[in-house]
């Protein structure tokens, strides 16, 4: 199968370009078998399997779950390859493109339909179909399954998705309550913040991403206005840019910035925004399950909590929620025994041991009535998702042409507003008229 342009233009934009020119056209490439014998009986055949969200914690998690997956099943023994994070996503799609012998793959959102395209992963609905286990997903895992074609090409091994961590000290000091709203939460942020005591209310994401902190805002002022399906626009087709509501959400996010954060923070990314909030600097901090772990060694029990997320004017507020998972090869020569792997690691309980051990969320509903999710840290997680018409999942337009390019320039876009080198007005106009012609152009 020939490799379509827009997946090259795509990895080149995602991927580092230098590899990009060792990747081999699969056309006319025979499907290769995986190590091992052909299933016949008597033989072991051994999978292959792949995965892209590597840490040296992870990776020994999951070779535990896969000697208990071969001791269940005499006969399959997997190989297990882990490449280094930093790449792994490359070195996956080199794999796919030359066909080399892969059985067992993690597929991530923004490759889904890259790999779907081009003929890489398996529909897994022929199994799903007969999977006893299916309905026991939740409901946002189910769509990130299917959000490609509304077809299950992957089964999410968990969630990653966004809360409110704050100072619970700093609040009982200065009288506040746990803020509800983003209106809450700058009043709250405001009295917190006190630079002669190096306090700050918000750990502000100004550096690399920081265009996304800016949308959760935006798309909290435009409420039940925004298409979940395609969130830089509106259900009435025109883009998200184009309204009164996203002046007034920008108009909020400077002063979140210029009256509640470190000055410094509009260069900040992941790392010092998180630094942030876990050294005593800042009170409020959205981030993503993996800052628990963090925060639980750095941080005094009984001084910070988790909250949902604050909800915009109209009641609502979006989220984007990330859901990694096992996909198979279409050309894997030992697809039952794939699926009966893909089929143990999502069964409900590997699945539970696995988000516990990870500080991922759960995808299956039988977890939101364990004990570890019942309070604590990660019980907001579980009561956003069970309140999807408050906390609505949307997606960004990741499948669009202009989508990485977007990305590059809408950090520096950001930056420039926030330091008075360009109105809101303008760079409203500017996304506007970029999302309009790339919609345009996608018909």
């Amino acid at each position: 199968m020939k490799v379509s342009k827009w997946l090259s233009a795509v990895l080149s934009l995602v991927l580092s370009g230098g590899l990009i020119a060792g990747c081999s056209q699969p056309a006319s490439n025979p499907p290769a078998s995986s190590s091992g014998g052909t299933g016949q009986a008597g033989q072991t055949i051994t999978l292959k399997m792949v995965e892209s969200i590597t840490s040296p914690q992870r990776t020994e998690l999951l070779k535990e779950m896969l000697a208990k997956f071969e001791a269940k099943n005499p006969g399959i023994k997997v190989d297990l390859i882990s490449p280094p994070f930093e790449g792994a996503d490359q070195k996956i799609t080199q794999m796919l493109m030359a066909k080399e012998a892969l059985d067992v793959l993690e597929v991530r959102e923004f490759n889904a339909k890259q790999f779907s395209m081009n003929g890489f992963i398996e529909n897994l609905k022929p199994y799903t179909d007969k999977w006893k286990n299916y309905d026991q997903l939740t409901d946002i895992a189910k769509r990130r399954a299917t959000w490609v074609d509304n077809t299950p090409y992957y089964i999410p091994n968990g969630l990653y998705q966004r809360v409110l961590f704050y100072r619970t000290d700093w609040l009982k000091e200065a009288g506040l309550e746990v803020p509800k709203t983003w209106e809450e939460l700058l009043v709250a942020a405001k009295k917190l913040t006190d630079p002669a005591k190096n306090r700050f209310g918000y750990s502000f994401r100004g550096g690399p991403t920081g265009w996304d902190y800016a949308l959760i805002t935006i798309w909290a002022y435009n409420g039940t206005q925004v298409d979940p399906a395609s969130a830089f626009f509106l259900k009435d087709g025109r883009t998200v840019f184009s309204t009164p509501e996203s002046l007034e959400a920008l108009t909020f996010y400077k002063q979140l910035y210029k009256e509640a954060s470190p000055a410094d923070s509009v260069s900040w990314g992941f790392q010092e925004m998180v630094q942030g909030f876990v050294s005593g600097s800042t009170a409020f901090l959205i981030q993503d399950p993996d800052v628990i772990d963090g925060a639980k060694e750095k941080m005094k029990e009984g001084t910070w909590a988790t909250a949902p997320l604050p909800i915009g004017p109209s009641g609502v507020a979006q989220q984007v929620v990330g859901g990694p998972g096992w996909g198979m090869t279409a050309y894997s020569q030992h697809k039952e025994e794939a699926w009966k792997l893909i089929e143990f690691l999502s069964d409900p309980e590997q699945s539970t041991t696995y988000a516990k051990r990870t500080s991922v969320i759960p995808v299956v509903k039988s977890a939101a009535e364990d004990e570890f999710y019942k309070t604590g840290y990660f019980k907001p997680f579980i009561d956003m998702n069970a309140q999807g018409q408050t906390y609505i999942d949307v997606s960004r337009p990741v499948d669009y042409k202009g989508w990485g390019a977007w990305q590059s320039a809408a950090d520096k876009d950001i930056q420039s507003y926030l330091l008075d080198k360009i109105s809101a007005e303008d760079l409203l106009k500017q996304w506007d008229q970029y999302w309009t012609k790339e919609k345009a152009e996608r018909k």
